[in-house]
């Protein structure tokens, strides 16, 4: 073999080394890829939000945490400014936005996310929680049976309370006029209904919430529900227009859970 040819065969041996030595560290760097992990579902949650959403013993009941998939920042609890000549310590409903502002001083307000039913935009005024209930019985009401009886008829003599009752691990009862108003705000096990218009119940929060609110309300806690014409109020300066509302998205799927409450006073849930 000429020594040109020997010159032509080490280039060409080098060439293809070369080439095998890239394909190769190609595929490690491949392989890397597929073996780092995507991103949780929680990736976009803080520690402190997961933390505040986690599980909970409470009692003898073991609250799961919230699936991450059901955590915003439209849904999460939060410090907010809001506007208002409540003092502080009165609840506003917003039913309309789909939250719930638990009134602080310096026009700031602790706001959690909700889930409306019907009922729940029904009612709107004043009214004041003489008392709580913790893991409340829950009975489906007359017209709830007539209508529903598939689904309310196995259960016409109430639930007690528990992790699949539908009014949570707290119930809050409001009074107008010393009468019950039969208007409830409550826990629910149904995580995915909260920032939803669901198609029965009144004002649900998550359990982790409700007991964060009920911690907070004393009796004789003053409540304002706000009509649908006064939706937003408070979330901008007096004076500012209010912001516009989205319309609600058709009651489909899990927001429209048929065996959310309206309630009737059970046993052990005075009226």
């Amino acid at each position: 073999m000429t020594r040109p040819q020997i010159a032509f065969l080490s280039r060409a041996t080098a060439l293809r080394t070369g080439a095998l030595r890239a394909a190769a560290g190609l595929a490690l760097l491949a392989l890397a890829a597929c073996a780092t992990p995507p991103p949780g579902p929680d990736a976009h949650l803080s520690p402190a939000v997961r933390q505040m959403y986690g599980p909970v013993q409470d009692g003898e009941f073991l609250i799961p945490a919230v699936p991450p998939q059901y955590l915003n920042d439209n849904t999460i609890r939060q410090d907010v400014a809001y506007w208002s000549d409540e003092d502080p310590g009165t609840i506003i409903v917003d039913p309309w936005t789909k939250h719930l502002y638990f009134i602080q001083p310096d026009n700031r307000a602790i706001r959690y996310g909700i889930a409306v039913g019907q009922e729940g935009r029904a009612f709107s005024g004043n009214a004041h929680i003489p008392y709580q209930r913790d893991w409340p019985n829950w009975q489906p009401t007359a017209n709830m049976i007539r209508t529903m009886p598939e689904t309310y008829g196995p259960v016409r003599n109430g639930m007690p309370g528990g992790l699949e009752n539908p009014l949570g691990a707290r119930a809050l009862y409001l009074y107008r006029g010393g009468r019950d108003t039969k208007y409830r705000i409550h826990g629910t096990p149904f995580p995915q209904s909260v920032g939803n218009a669901t198609s029965a119940g009144c004002i649900r929060l998550f359990q982790q919430d409700i007991l964060d609110l009920a911690a907070r309300v004393e009796p004789g806690t003053r409540v304002v529900v706000l009509r649908e014409d006064e939706a937003g109020q408070g979330t901008v300066p007096p004076g500012t227009e209010l912001p516009a509302i989205v319309a609600d998205a058709p009651l489909t799927g899990p927001a429209s859970l048929p065996t959310t409450p309206t309630a009737t006073a059970g046993p052990g849930n005075p009226s």
